[in-house]
């Protein structure tokens, strides 16, 4: 299987919710054994709170700040960055073509 960010940038986003009234920015084109795969491109606010699995983030193109409880991380392409489940965290100041892969277990 092969997943690109072009692939999912055109596909987004998906219809508004109550929680991101701006449209949904992220899709989960894959699942086994208890591991997710998600792209994710947040515009707008970022309105993530903390998960019930550990995941990684890899961020795929443009840049941000990633908010990880009290500590803030300049994120850009290349970058990887490990949350822990339970852990508050979020995005600010995307860059208008920021995305990231997210990968929970």
């Amino acid at each position: 299987m092969k997943f690109t960010v072009d692939e999912f940038m055109a596909m987004l986003p998906l219809a508004a919710t109550e929680k991101w009234k701006d449209g949904v920015w992220d899709i989960e084109p894959f699942e086994k054994d208890g591991v997710r795969l998600v792209f994710f491109a947040p515009r707008g606010a970022d309105n993530q709170n903390a998960h019930d699995e550990d995941e990684f983030y890899f961020i795929a193109r443009g840049t941000a700040d990633l908010v990880i409880g009290s500590a803030r991380h300049y994120a850009q392409a290349g970058d990887a960055f490990y949350v822990a489940a339970g852990i508050d965290h979020h995005f600010e100041t995307m860059s208008s073509d920021f995305a990231t892969w997210a990968i929970f277990f």
